[in-house]
């Protein structure tokens, strides 16, 4: 079985959010999609080891919004590769609250959606969540979303274990390419498999493209999941 034909299905990138007995949290998720048009209905995947699917499951509440392309790594690896109970994710963003006092992340929002849970399906490692959509706006109409390929292809980022999507490349069954001479090695990261390619560098972190592993400086850290640089290793 090649599973990389699953790449082709087509995915945005949503930070999802929820809030119950004063905890809030939020992750980084790709499998949103609308369901039914009357009534508006959304579903919502999130894996179960997430702290924000406890926080759905007990307030039976949660918001979705919409990335834009110029969604920062940063953003992405802060809401994507930490656990909410023990890092305050919402630290330095701009947050709303709805009347049902659920958080709402405008930071590379395009769009948000405030739902409750009508239906929890249990399917196996994720809660498939449906929703029924209470409220939504859009915030920017101009930029393009945020898509899984652009940040898979672009951005080089990797989806992190919780995902849906996620992909242990130890055994999925690629075909082989014929190695490419390049003048700078690319290093991955060890935790959550970002690249960096120095062709592209770390704009949003202040390196130029052009700057090798090698010359990063000693404080530079993983844009996705906030490691050292000692733990890379070359691709």
């Amino acid at each position: 079985m090649d599973t990389t034909a699953l790449f082709k299905i087509t995915y945005g990138l949503y930070a999802i959010c929820s809030k119950a007995d004063e905890q809030q949290s939020g992750f980084i998720g790709n499998a949103v999609m609308q369901i039914t048009s009357e009534p508006k209905q959304i579903l919502v995947a999130s894996n179960k080891n997430n702290f924000t699917s406890e926080l759905i499951v007990t307030s039976k509440k949660l918001t979705v919004s919409v990335l834009s392309i110029n969604a920062t790594m940063d953003f992405i690896g802060r809401f994507g590769y930490h656990s909410g109970r023990d890092t305050d994710k919402f630290s330095g963003s701009t947050v709303v609250y709805t009347n049902e006092n659920q958080p709402i992340i405008l930071d590379n929002a395009l769009a948000w959606f405030s739902c409750d849970v009508v239906e929890m399906i249990d399917a196996g490692t994720h809660y498939l969540f449906i929703c029924s959509v209470l409220d939504a706006m859009v915030t920017d109409a101009e930029t393009a979303p945020m898509t899984y390929d652009y940040f898979h292809k672009v951005l080089k980022g990797k989806s992190p274990k919780n995902a849906p999507t996620y992909q242990d490349n130890s055994i999925i069954n690629q075909p082989i390419k014929k190695e490419e001479t390049m003048n700078q090695d690319i290093y991955v990261c060890d935790v959550c498999g970002y690249e960096y390619d120095p062709a592209q560098g770390d704009p949003d972190n202040g390196v130029a493209p052009g700057t090798s592993f090698e010359a990063l400086p000693n404080d530079w850290t993983c844009p996705l999941c906030g490691v050292d640089k000692s733990n890379f290793s070359k691709k």
